[in-house]
């Protein structure tokens, strides 16, 4: 706020700058990039028919679709950018990080070719299997393979996010939650969060405080609701599959959500609904909510 100097007049319009600012930044950020769709959301679909699925998406609302795999994704890349939609951001295989000496696992250099190849913005490490996740010393060597993969990702031109599970909420051998371990051990000049509030919420975690402990250091935000009642459950095979709801249909507050990862500057927003009974129709009802909050 301004200090108390000005004539009247001026402090209306001062304030009334002020107020407006945060609708201009959602709308900067809406019009730049629009709201985007996690395709394990529709990962069944796309199983079946890939044309019709990204169509119904198109259709739903999104502009933009975050890729599962960035190793299995070039005919869907293909189609989307057919269909207008925007591929700015992918996940890629957990064990390329978390478990180097799995000769399966792709090269981070081959997966970085085709990000380049695909025009992507964002590269996401999103998942860590349990073996690999239980003690404190496992999750910090995997940040510090994290911090090296995201030297060779920034160095193509691109940036490395980490995407949450509940699981990173548990304290571990050392006292510290995973989610701790990540924040001390990611470089955060090089590692970015796709912070998950769904998982947070579920994890124990409130949304709103876990953004502010990361600050500028939030690149993504993943947007599903929580039902009601469900408890802490850090285990994400142990999750009801009702808990996961269309966005606006739980208890999260989902327009302070974005307007406070707008804040910080975020411009890329995927909704997820990891399970539903009818997808398609799910996605619909969380674009239509998610526009009225933008």
């Amino acid at each position: 706020m301004q200090r108390r100097t000005f004539v009247a007049t001026s402090t209306a319009a001062s304030l009334a700058s002020v107020l407006a600012r945060p609708i201009r930044a959602l709308g900067a950020a809406t019009e730049k990039n629009g709201i985007g769709l996690q395709l394990w959301t529709v990962r069944n679909q796309l199983t079946n028919d890939v044309s019709g699925t990204l169509k119904a998406v198109v259709d739903a609302g999104y502009k933009q679709v975050e890729l599962m795999n960035i190793a299995e994704s070039a005919d869907i890349v293909r189609t989307a950018k057919d269909l207008g939609l925007e591929v700015r951001s992918a996940f890629f295989n957990w064990e390329t990080i978390a478990v180097p000496s799995n000769s399966n696992a792709p090269a981070i250099e081959k997966l970085i070719d085709s990000a380049k190849e695909y025009g992507l913005e964002y590269m996401v490490f999103g998942y860590i299997g349990k073996q690999a996740r239980d003690t404190s010393d496992k999750l910090k060597g995997i940040a510090d393979r994290t911090n090296a993969a995201a030297e060779k990702v920034h160095a193509a031109g691109m940036k490395l996010s980490y995407h949450n599970h509940a699981f990173e909420f548990e304290k571990l051998d050392n006292g510290k939650t995973g989610f701790e371990i990540f924040m001390e051990g990611f470089d955060p000049q090089l590692v970015n969060f796709e912070l998950d509030v769904f998982w947070a919420a579920i994890g124990g975690w409130a949304p709103i405080d876990t953004m502010k402990k990361l600050g500028k250091r939030l690149g993504q935000i993943h947007l599903k609701d929580l039902k009601a009642g469900q408890g802490t459950i850090y285990d994400e095979g142990k999750v009801p599959n009702d808990a996961f709801q269309e966005v606006g249909n739980g208890i999260l507050d989902m327009k302070s959500i974005v307007q406070l990862a707008t804040d910080y500057g975020v411009t890329q927003f995927h909704v997820e609904q990891d399970q539903s009974p009818d997808p398609i129709a799910s996605i619909g009802q969380s674009s239509r909510y998610v526009k009225t909050i933008w």
